[in-house]
């Protein structure tokens, strides 16, 4: 017997990862591995596995051709694949020092999604056509400023905690919340501004984004039952959060951010013709956004998903800690 998709992995039923993240209740229980092969590995990533998207979603010539719109999507994908593939790194430390055996296996399939995003964000780029032989060497050089001063110092700060203090706890509620709770809503806006622009990149960010509404949500409920069988430990967390937003602070991420933003304004006004009255959130042409806007946008999308899954964790004395508005 052939066992249905649950909804939240099924690609025209999963939510969006907004609402996905601050409404689904998923448990590292839930999410095992046989949940994974079957939901995930079946399911989500039918017909995409290879490159994250169909072959009816096509990557446009005009994609391929010098130009902002190019230059903005390779900055994109390019910082995106290495951010994955460190995270994939540090999630090892997570497999390793898990505090049972569902942890474990969750954190396992964890590893493979950030893995296959950093691969088809890869894959894309040559799509676009970078060159295979000269890819590892694009994304390198594009991207070693923001390896150095966004992805290290956050990175570094979850590896303190769970592979040098061995705090497995403390480890997941900094991917949880600091990292992954931050860095998501920038794949929901990719996902929304790519779509008649690069339908291939909108599906691609479509399926990370249905892989990131699992991790953020079990990530959530194994702090959220830690907490209910520690209660002591929340002091730590408090700390670890405070800790987090300080770091944050001092990371500027948004100067790599809107680089590549206005570019895509640029690009974007460019292919008027082909946006027209797209809205990129209800209510708001994507043509009558601005660079700023769009990232401001992404900054209170950011705050209301944190909010909701801080309640979840009975952590609402971090709501305004966290708040980047």
């Amino acid at each position: 017997m052939t066992l249905p998709i649950p909804a939240e992995a099924d690609w025209d039923q999963a939510p969006t990862l907004l609402d996905g993240a601050m409404n689904l209740d998923l448990t590292a229980e839930q999410c095992d591995l046989a949940y994974w092969f079957r939901a995930v590995a079946q399911g989500t990533l039918r017909d995409r596995a290879e490159n994250g998207h169909t072959a009816d979603e096509v990557t446009p010539e005009h994609m391929r051709k010098d130009g902002p719109l190019r230059d903005a999507q390779i900055l994109e994908l390019g910082c995106r694949s290495v951010a994955e593939a460190e995270g994939t790194k540090a999630l090892a430390y997570y497999v390793a020092h898990a505090t049972g055996l569902p942890e474990m296996d969750f954190f396992a399939t964890q590893l493979m999604d950030e893995a296959r995003h950093s691969m088809v964000f890869r894959n894309h780029l040559v799509e676009m056509g970078v060159p295979r032989d000269e890819l590892h060497r694009t994304i390198a050089e594009l991207s070693v400023d923001y390896k150095r001063e966004v992805l290290d110092p956050i990175l570094e700060f979850a590896l303190q905690s769970v592979r040098d203090e061995d705090d497995f706890i403390g480890g997941v509620a900094i991917f949880t919340i600091i990292i992954e709770g931050v860095l998501a809503p920038a794949a929901e806006l990719s996902e929304r501004k790519w779509n008649l622009i690069d339908p291939a990149a909108s599906a691609i960010a479509r399926g990370a984004a249905i892989d990131e509404i699992r991790h953020l949500t079990v990530g959530s409920s194994i702090v959220r039952e830690h907490l209910a069988r520690h209660p002591e430990y929340r002091s730590r967390l408090m700390d670890i959060i405070v800790r987090g937003r300080k770091l944050w602070d001092t990371i500027p991420d948004k100067k790599y951010i809107m680089e590549r933003e206005h570019l895509f304004q640029e690009g974007m006004h460019q292919h008027a013709g082909l946006i027209g009255d797209y809205e990129v959130w209800p209510g708001r042409r994507l043509l009558d956004t601005t660079a700023e806007e769009r990232y401001t946008t992404a900054e209170q999308w950011t705050d209301k998903m944190a909010a909701a899954r801080l309640v979840y964790m009975g952590l609402e004395e971090a709501i305004e800690i966290l708040r980047l508005t």
